[in-house]
This record gives structure tokens, C-alpha cells and sequence, in this order.
């Protein structure tokens, strides 16, 4: 019966989502699943997701999506997969699943973040990971630890105070944090230079996310535009290839980022730059500004059904 359903709902997508693309919107994919991090797919919801995407859809790299978009010649159903950050995970565990299926991706990276030390966001989530650990001082204030639900609210509420600050000033706070806590740092999430390496010679796009991933609107017009260039060139030399695609850290139009932004990005010699607005791109879209759609559900007919509603959103 399910059979039956998809078919119906790729039918609608056929009819619904001409000369429409849908950008699916991932960051990590973990072998088993993380109380602390609930909207992460683990490999076995990956696993099922990629394979209805390779059978009801058709994966494009961005490239022939772009293509597509520019000579109106999207064929019926296209997606395109995305990373964002440069975790360790998507080269061990989103890769095979992705050549398995045959569906091409991008990893937007922070290069940063590839020397070892981790983003900011994961260190601050990791202060709230150890069940042992009851209390946690913030400044003045000792916060009471209990069960996941708390723990996840207190991290995010926390990521969300620090991430609109300026780059030093949000890392001398964690490094703070850590110091009156005396904890000691996690092991490295995100992947080294090598391993961006290896990752593009299998075949997945690799795209530039800024350097430090700061809040880009807040940053002066020389800072963002080292940030941007930095990275570019950064990981050209790292992988040997010409780096074409950029993704805008946080990534909320108007809000993380303006027109100045996407000027700095064209002149830094992109082809596109992809946001986090929900909803679909089509030739009307403009290519600094490519919407991407971030997927939840935990079952393969409501993870096909949000993607045809997505495009059902777009008509109106």
C-alpha cells in the first residue's frame, strides 16, 4: 500500500513541482542517535531517506541543478542534498549511503574548524552531555541539570545568547565556560584537510561556509569579505579543485545576512550561495540567495509527503 502512496505523491510531484528544485538541508549523520542533538538523522533514517530520494526523485548536483534552472530544462522531480560545517560523519557514514543510492551532495565547510578544535555550538552542547554532571556554572548563575528534555533546552538557549556576538567574543566566553567547569574539551567532530580531501575524490561538491562561521550581517564589510575569500581559497588548496558554491553561516535572509553579503560572495568569484529560507528555488530564484528545506520527519511516507507539501507551499 505504501508503494501505491509514494507513487501517487511522486506523480504529484511531477505535476506540482515543475521547473521547482528542492534543496534538502543536513548537517550531520550520526551512527546512533544523540539525546542532545534530536533533529540529526541517524545512518539508518539516512539510509532510507537517500533511498526513496534515488526512487521517487531525481538527484542533481548543484551544477546540473543550476544548469537546469538557468535553460528551464529541470528534469521531473529534482533535489539536490547538503551539508553544512565539514563534520567528520559526512565522509564515514553520509558518503556510503549517498554512493549506494547514486545521489550526488555538497558539504559546505568552515574551515576554522579543521584543525582540531570544534565548533562552537558542539563545545557548548558538550558541557551539557555528561548525565553524571548535575550542575554547570554560567557566570554567576549555577544551573541545576536533570533529565535530556532540560539539558537540551539550557544548550540551545545558551547557543542562542552567544551566536549573534562577535566571533572573539563568543570563543572567549566558551574557553570561560570550560575554565570554571574544568572540563576538558571532545575529541574532534569536523574533518581535517585530508579528509575534505578524500571526500571530494569520491565525488561529493565541496562548498565554502565561511572561515569562523560568524553571523556575516554583523561583521564589518573587510571582515566579511576575508571570511569569504579566506575559505575559498583555503579549500581550493586543499583539494586541488576550484571551490564554486557557498553556503551563509545560520543562513536566515536579512537577518545573518543582506545585499552586501551576497555582493562580497559574488566577487569572490562563486557560482551560487544557498540560505536556510524554507521553500523551493526556481528561475525566478536568485542563485546568491537558493532555498533549502530542512526534513524531520522520523517515517518514509511523512518524509515524502512534507517534501510534495513543500512544493504545494511554493504555488501559493
Amino acid at each position: 500500500m505504501n508503494n501505491v502512496l509514494h507513487r501517487l505523491l511522486a506523480g504529484a510531484g511531477r505535476v506540482l513541482g515543475r521547473g521547482k528544485l528542492s534543496i534538502l538541508n543536513y548537517h550531520q549523520v550520526l551512527e546512533k542517535p544523540d539525546p542532545l542533538r534530536r533533529l540529526e538523522v541517524t545512518a539508518e533514517t539516512f539510509d532510507w531517506q537517500m533511498q526513496l530520494v534515488s526512487r521517487y526523485f531525481t538527484p542533481l548536483s548543484l551544477n546540473q541543478a543550476l544548469d537546469g534552472l538557468q535553460h528551464e530544462c529541470l528534469p521531473a522531480n529534482p533535489i539536490c542534498i547538503t551539508f553544512d560545517d565539514g563534520y567528520k560523519n559526512n565522509l564515514t557514514v553520509a558518503q556510503p549511503i549517498l554512493a549506494r543510492y547514486q545521489v550526488p551532495a555538497t558539504v559546505y565547510v568552515a574551515t576554522a574548524f579543521s584543525q582540531g578544535q570544534n565548533m562552537w555550538n558542539d563545545r557548548v552542547l558538550y558541557l551539557f552531555s555528561d548525565p553524571d554532571r548535575l550542575t554547570l556554572q554560567v557566570g554567576a548563575e549555577k544551573l541545576q541539570l536533570s533529565d535530556w528534555q532540560r539539558r537540551r533546552a539550557l544548550g540551545y538557549g545558551l547557543i542562542n545568547k552567544l551566536k549573534y556576538l562577535p566571533v572573539e567574543q563568543r570563543l572567549e566566553q566558551i574557553a570561560q565556560l570550560y575554565r570554571d567547569n574544568n572540563i576538558q574539551e571532545q575529541a574532534a567532530l569536523m574533518m581535517t584537510p585530508e579528509q575534505i580531501r578524500e571526500l571530494s575524490d569520491k565525488g561529493v561538491t565541496i562548498g565554502a561556509h565561511t572561515v569562523n562561521h560568524p553571523i556575516l550581517k554583523i561583521c564589518s564589510e573587510q571582515e566579511q569579505a576575508d571570511e569569504i575569500r579566506q575559505s575559498r581559497a583555503q579549500l581550493a588548496d586543499w583539494i586541488g579543485r576550484d571551490i564554486e558554491h557557498f553556503a551563509y553561516p545560520n543562513g536566515v535572509p536579512d537577518k545573518d545576512f543582506d545585499q552586501l553579503t551576497e555582493s562580497l560572495v559574488r566577487q569572490a568569484g562563486f557560482s551560487s550561495a544557498v540560505a536556510t529560507e524554507k521553500g523551493i528555488s526556481d528561475k525566478q530564484t536568485s542563485v546568491w540567495r537558493l532555498r533549502r528545506f530542512t526534513p524531520w520527519d522520523k517515517t518514509p511516507l511523512k518524509f515524502h509527503f512534507r517534501l510534495i507539501q513543500n512544493l504545494v507551499k511554493a504555488q501559493q
